[in-house]
């Protein structure tokens, strides 16, 4: 059941348990109830970052793993290099800003370490080398076991790639979005994956809730897509294309006796060069059916069908 996160030597299942809701919608009793739900499944793998909640997200990871549940029973994930002030997203990949959110990181997740750290976008603004610098930084003072990048494109990964090895440090994984409505890491970021030996970890597998088919009849009240926390989070995916996929995996889950969630979970899941899909979940029930994924794999007709409904030019 555990992949590898890349070449790598960090084992993971292929599930990770997304936080971006943690300390909005998800409040520090029903993320503890998530948590060892996650643990009882058999799955390990945590992903937050230094500006989810404005700092929430970690926050409560960290009372979690201070009160509830050990740490070494988690693989943390965490990122750096976006947060917000105002109401205003701020990003800064200086080398000054990511070691001083690392440090805060820690400190709120109540560690000496994370398992992964990543830059959480890239940026023109500062020079790429200096950004990398606070992940050699990270590594060498024992802070992060592995490092990566996030929402990098293909020749930007390459090229993150390629300074770090000279380091003799490792580029393990790239974060990225990925879904069957948004397939645009297949052009080049997945391909530069499986040639280098980095792992992916898919953000928003479920094309921000469209996939689930619960927009088909228009934004239910109390969806993320009215959230006023995520405004206009979903209003990208709720076009003619996404909605006719949708309508597929809504059918192809008819025909196999199972969610569509679990169909979009499974599909993410296994394409090449995707180490796990991370599936942030507001509801316990929602997360019993995104674990329920881990069960499926999808007949290769069904696949098909898929990829056919999806491509986009």
């Amino acid at each position: 059941m555990h992949r590898r996160v890349g070449s790598s030597g960090l084992r993971v299942t292929p599930l990770a348990l997304g936080t971006m809701t943690w300390g909005n919608s998800v409040d520090r009793h029903e993320a503890t109830d998530h948590v060892r739900a996650f643990l009882d499944a058999g799955c390990q793998l945590v992903d937050t970052a230094f500006g989810y909640g404005g700092g929430d997200a970690e926050t409560c990871l960290g009372e979690i793993l201070d009160q509830a549940v050990p740490r070494d029973d988690l693989v943390i994930c965490t990122k750096a290099g976006i947060h917000r002030i105002a109401d205003e997203r701020r990003v800064d990949v200086s080398r000054r800003a990511l070691m001083q959110q690392l440090d805060s990181s820690l400190q709120r997740l109540r560690t000496d370490h994370v398992d992964l750290w990543l830059v959480h976008t890239w940026s023109d603004e500062v020079p790429l080398a200096e950004t990398l610098s606070a992940l050699e930084w990270a590594v060498g003072t024992g802070r992060a076991r592995y490092v990566g990048v996030s929402n990098y494109s293909g020749w930007q990964s390459a090229r993150a790639f390629s300074l770090l090895e000279q380091a003799r440090i490792p580029l393990v994984v790239n974060e990225i979005q990925y879904s069957l409505i948004e397939r645009g890491a297949e052009l080049e970021v997945l391909p530069a994956a499986e040639s280098l030996g980095f792992g992916t970890l898919a953000w928003s597998p479920l094309g921000r809730g469209v996939l689930t088919g619960k927009y088909r009849s228009g934004v239910p009240a109390g969806s993320r897509a009215t959230s006023p926390d995520f405004p206009a989070f979903a209003e990208r995916f709720l076009d003619e294309h996404s909605m006719r996929v949708a309508e597929a995996v809504v059918m192809a889950a008819r025909g196999l006796g199972v969610t569509a969630t679990e169909v979009a979970l499974a599909w993410v899941r296994d394409r090449p060069g995707v180490t796990a899909p991370v599936v942030g979940a507001r509801t316990s029930a929602q997360l019993r059916t995104a674990l329920a994924s881990l069960e499926l794999t999808l007949p290769p007709e069904i696949v098909e069908a898929l990829d056919d409904v999806s491509t986009i030019g």
